[in-house]
């Protein structure tokens, strides 16, 4: 079998993109399909997932932890962030079915481009034909999405589908003092809802102000508490 092209882009996993550090709340039965998914020492496994939600729900955290283990296992897995590649021609896609993992995120990009929604249907074809896996996220489920290729739709619509949903606030709280407990952080319940009334409502950037206070406490060899974060955040 030849070998997919090279990429035009170097694209890395990010390092906190694993399933021990992704706070399911409402989206635990998600969370458990993927996991399966990448569970090479089942049997048969539902080898299509289609997984949608708005920004900041993990969609792209849960396909890149399903790179991330599958890599683990010493299996070829391969993430391709489609809002990055689309302005290239999608003859990037041919042999990617000599990955057994194939993780499409961004689906939504492909509108209007035909030839990338062709490129991707035959993909999804060669990867069924090839008995491998693939994952797929988007910002819609497969009817709502603006996409002309009948087929592809279709194609896409039969996969098992999960739509991911925001966290209550009791469980942004939760995923906030996971998130911190793997940094070695001791975030009290009443810091991290100081942060979650104070900061954006979505969990990237709440993570993102997680990184930034981490960061500052380090260096400032100083615990995070509310006078802090209120320094360190102006708030």
């Amino acid at each position: 079998m030849s070998k997919p092209m090279q990429l035009p882009l170097s694209v890395r996993l990010a390092d906190h993109a694993t399933f021990s550090n992704y706070y399911p709340g409402i989206n635990a039965v998600a969370l458990g399909y993927v996991e399966r998914l990448c569970d090479l020492k089942v049997g048969w496994v539902e080898s299509l997932i289609y997984l949608w939600g708005d920004k900041g729900v993990g969609c792209s955290h849960l396909l890149q932890a399903a790179c991330l283990s599958f890599q683990q296992a010493t299996k070829q897995a391969i993430y391709l962030p489609l809002n990055e590649l689309i302005t290239h021609p999608p003859a990037i896609l041919e042999n990617m079915e000599s990955y057994d993992l194939v993780c499409l995120d961004d689906l939504q990009v492909i509108e209007g481009n035909n030839q990338w929604q062709e490129a991707i249907f035959h993909l999804f074809n060669r990867l069924i034909d090839s008995n491998k896996r693939l994952l797929i996220a988007a910002n819609n489920a497969p009817t709502g999405l603006p996409i002309e290729l009948i087929d592809l739709v279709s194609r896409l619509s039969h996969s098992l589908i999960f739509q991911l949903h925001s966290l209550s606030d009791e469980d942004k709280l939760r995923a906030l003092q996971l998130r911190a407990s793997r940094r070695g952080i001791q975030l009290t319940e009443e810091v991290g809802m100081f942060i979650l009334n104070r900061g954006e409502r979505d969990m990237a950037s709440l993570f993102q102000l997680l990184e930034l206070l981490d960061k500052a406490s380090l260096a400032a060899k100083h615990k995070i508490t509310i006078p802090f974060v209120k320094q360190v955040l102006n708030w």
